[in-house]
């Protein structure tokens, strides 16, 4: 049932007028909970009320009858909903907030005594497009993300906006890479059509499905080119109709979602895909780039180095790791910049300390071109602003600059007439609450320092009144207090009340309560006019001011974006320098040549994990070129061959995002995709076992990696039975010897895969060393020539706390399975004479043909008219099925 069919459906016959309001907003709503404003509260009902009560663990109530029954609701206070909807979103809803766009006033003037107050849905809040800081996670992105495919380009474009800061971005890649690129953005909310079919599990927190209409190349070419103001796209660059599909869904949700309120996205800009390192789904969640497997950011890399002192930094610093460039030149310019810091203590101390003081005036921008900043955004721009042009004085004072610094600091400039007038207008921290004023200073308007004046002198007036009263009343606890429903009024403990409701006193009976009763007076009146008036004209001066000084700042949102982004970039250089310089990592060379050449490299996660443990990591060489291409790295379990497989993997993505790398030397040839294929896991959502997870990430491996490619696998084959693990094994490393010819370590426990060695020239042989000392097993964690001379898998038992007994017999067992081994000659037995792979692939024969699947493979069922469907299938029955 559709949720209009369902709504339609749940309606009582009659209902009151506030229900059919109701109805009629949850009927725009949609699939969204609606926050009704009712008074101080926003009330949910029904289903919403039921989902929002067990989400947020409070009490679920009822108001009323529906079809005999109590009608469910729930209520948040007005003043604390944004921790509500923080939870809300975190846990997959998404809410539409309907308030009150008129007073009950005006509602009285416009329909009567009994007229209900109009309300309207104001805004959805949605996973994507949160930009108040208290939704937001400040060290990382929040990107919403729209996916097209458009007519037969062949190509999938994908467009991500992250609205807090305005950052808008647009690239297309191939169908099988969508879910690699969706890995990298790693949007909070993604948008495809309704036309869409069924969808593939992607690495995605939520998919909302969208009207086709926002997918039309046609009518989003028009929305961009009025949401930026431009006559053509031209400007932004060549887009495809796909990349302008996608781009225009986002603008259309937007509009959607902000009722038609502004957002900030700056200009987008379009990416290649082969600008990027491609790491799939799998590499990024077996190297824990930017999150570990459990999803923490806490022990990932992007958690081990990030030493950036802003919020900003840290962002583009997770950027930066989840894309790696493939572009020599930009990667020199980063590693020059941050070379430069690295060389200069006390620079990078200085620009770090200067960077530590800027706030993230990014998202106070994002904030503020929403229409829901404040006083204290405006105060962020001027102080991080303020702090840019200082910075850029400094830094432009020297005369070594790196070329990418040099390029970068003019994109500081420009802004010293908005931070000199905020400066002016603002005071030194001003409320996050604009309502109640005094956030301009004084000396900035001087009929506003006027008005405050008048309500200064006027509140004197009032206190000397009160003075007055006490002594003419001759009652000590007279008090002159003020409310929002009586204002400034006289009261006094009830058994004094008697003397002011004399006649002749003066003073006007307002209320009784328990203990005290008020009064009014004329004078009080006069007195409190002046006040009140004062400083309502106060109050609408300051916002007057504000609505000024902020269209002065959104004017200039690219150029305080920009500079924005500079800020970011600094941070990260000096970031990275710093983390480098304090654990002795070195600055990478570039190579022309497909080379991973290593010395001393190490695991940056694990050695930090262990140097808290009063512990030294063993460092190991790594030397992969054209005629040593194929490491096969063979030893003991617990050895460290999954952890130098995966810190060459990381060394890789430090190198080629700009970074120095845990090594005392390094020298690479760039790396145009990255496989790691290190452990697995049942995935029960695709009803996949652990081997068929393996397996699939072996079969994108094999088909996806080329000779510029560096390739992680380790103990391939393990999960299924000992000769087809075996068989499949022998056939993986050739196939990656023989075919892709990339870059590749190989870790196994399969000794039988060392006579490759014989057959494969760019294969060798190495393992991880490991000695038993008086029965124990101790693991050096050295990486040695040459294959294990065994597995020590009994002794790694051992260590593991298994039962002498089971042990024992397990040597029992071993011994008997070695002494067939020796007679059979083994597992591998016969292999030798197996011709290899490239041979096996030529003496295939080639597939017979099947005209009948063909002609059936060749009909597009959705493109065909019933006439034509109908000839389709006479061609298909003629003769035997022969076409």
């Amino acid at each position: 049932m559709s949720a209009t069919a369902a709504l339609s459906a749940a309606k009582p016959s009659a209902p009151t007028p506030m229900m059919a309001q109701y109805w009629s907003l949850k009927e725009k709503a949609g699939d969204c909970l609606l926050f009704y404003r009712m008074g101080d509260f926003f009330e949910l009902f029904f289903d919403d009320a039921k989902a929002a009560a067990a989400t947020l663990d409070i009490a679920l109530t009822s108001r009323g009858e529906h079809g005999g029954e109590p009608v469910p609701m729930c209520g948040v206070p007005v003043h604390a909903a944004e921790s509500y909807l923080a939870r809300l979103i975190r846990a997959g809803h998404r809410v539409a907030i309907a308030e009150q766009v008129e007073s009950p006033a005006e509602a009285k003037a416009r329909g009567g005594s009994k007229a209900l107050v109009a309300r309207a849905i104001v805004r959805f809040v949605t996973a994507g497009t949160l930009t108040e800081e208290s939704l937001l996670e400040g060290r990382s992105a929040n990107r919403l993300a729209a996916l097209a495919e458009v007519g037969s380009e062949g190509e999938v474009a994908i467009a991500a906006a992250d609205i807090s800061t305005g950052r808008f971005e647009v690239v297309a890649v191939r169908r099988e890479a969508v879910d690699a690129e969706l890995a990298r953005l790693a949007p909070s909310e993604l948008l495809v059509s309704e036309a869409v079919g069924e969808l593939p599990a992607w690495s995605v927190r939520q998919v909302v499905r969208r009207p086709t209409s926002d997918f039309s190349s046609g009518a989003a070419e028009k929305r961009l080119m009025t949401l930026f103001g431009v006559q053509t796209l031209d400007g932004f660059g060549q887009f495809s109709r796909g990349e302008i599909a996608a781009m225009g869904a986002i603008a259309a949700y937007l509009d959607h979602v902000g009722t038609g309120t502004t957002v900030f996205l700056q200009p987008p800009v379009r990416h290649l895909a082969s600008g990027r390192m491609a790491i799939d789904a799998a590499t990024r969640e077996s190297l824990e780039l930017v999150r570990t497997m459990a999803g923490s950011r806490d022990g990932s890399l992007l958690g081990t180095i990030d030493r950036t002192v802003t919020a900003a930094g840290a962002r583009l610093l997770a950027d930066d790791l989840a894309s790696p460039l493939t572009d020599k030149d930009a990667i020199l310019d980063r590693l020059d910049l941050v070379d430069a810091f690295a060389r200069d203590a006390l620079w990078r101390g200085e620009l770090r300390s200067d960077l530590r003081a800027l706030p993230d005036a990014g998202r106070a921008l994002g904030r503020l071109v929403a229409g829901r900043g404040g006083p204290r955004d405006l105060a962020q721009l001027r102080d991080a602003l303020g702090g840019a042009r200082v910075l850029r004085e400094r830094l432009g004072r020297r005369t070594d600059l790196p070329p990418l610094l040099a390029r970068l600091l003019p994109g500081l400039d420009g802004h010293g007439a908005l931070v000199d007038e905020l400066s002016r207008a603002l005071i030194e921290t001003p409320p996050v609450d604009a309502a109640q004023g005094g956030y301009v200073a004084e000396g900035y308007d001087h009929a506003l320092d006027a008005l405050r004046e008048t309500a200064r002198d006027g509140r004197k007036a009032i206190a000397a009144l009160e003075a007055d009263y006490r002594d003419r009343t001759g009652i000590a606890a007279l008090k002159i207090r003020h409310n929002g429903v009586l204002g400034y009024h006289v009261e006094v403990p009830a058994k004094h009340a008697d003397a002011l409701m004399a006649p002749e006193s003066g003073f006007t009976h307002r209320q009784t309560l328990a203990g005290v009763v008020r009064f009014n007076s004329s004078d009080l009146h006069e007195a409190a006019s002046r006040v009140t008036q004062a400083g309502v004209h106060a109050i609408a001066a300051e916002a007057a001011h504000l609505e000024a000084l902020t269209d002065a700042a959104t004017a200039r949102r690219e150029a305080i974006a920009a500079s924005c982004d500079v800020l970011a970039r600094l941070d990260v250089a000096a970031a990275l320098a710093d983390h480098a310089m304090s654990h002795n990592w070195c600055r990478p060379d570039l190579a022309d040549t497909p080379c991973l050449d290593v010395t001393g490299g190490r695991h940056p996660v694990v050695e930090a994990a262990l140097a808290k443990a009063g512990e030294r990591f063993v460092p190991n060489d790594l030397s992969l070129a054209e005629a040593d291409r194929l490491w096969l790295v063979t030893g003991p379990n617990m050895g460290g061959k999954s952890t130098f497989l995966r810190q060459n993997a990381l060394i890789v993505v430090l190198a080629q995002a700009g970074g120095f790398v845990p090594a005392a030397s390094a020298r690479l040839g760039l790396v145009d995709r990255l496989f790691s294929r290190v452990g697995a896991s049942d995935n029960l959502a695709r009803g996949r076992s652990t081997f068929m997870v393996e397996m699939v990430e072996t079969a994108a491996i094999l088909a996806q990696a080329t000779p510029q490619s560096f390739v992680i696998l380790d103990e391939v084959g393990r999960g299924t039975s000992t000769y087809d693990g075996l068989a499949l094994a022998w056939a993986v490393v050739e196939a990656v010897h023989e075919v892709n010819k990339c870059r590749c370590l190989f870790a196994t426990h399969y000794h039988e895969l060392t006579r490759l060695a014989e057959s494969l020239d760019a294969l060798s042989l190495h393992h991880v060393r490991a000695r038993e000392w008086q029965g124990d097993l101790v693991l050096l964690h050295e990486l040695a020539d040459g294959p294990a001379d065994r597995s020590y898998g009994l002794a790694v038992a051992r260590l593991a706390g298994v039962s002498p007994k089971v042990v024992k017999r397990a040597e029992a067992v071993l011994a008997k399975l070695e002494a067939g081994r020796e007679k059979t000659g083994g597992l591998a037995a016969g292999l030798d004479d197996l011709p290899l792979f490239a041979a096996t692939l030529a003496a295939e024969p080639a597939p017979v043909k099947d005209a009948l699947r063909e002609a059936l493979a060749s009909i597009d069922p959705d493109a065909l008219t019933p006439r034509e469907a109908l000839d389709a299938l006479y061609r298909l029955k003629a003769t035997g099925g022969e076409v």
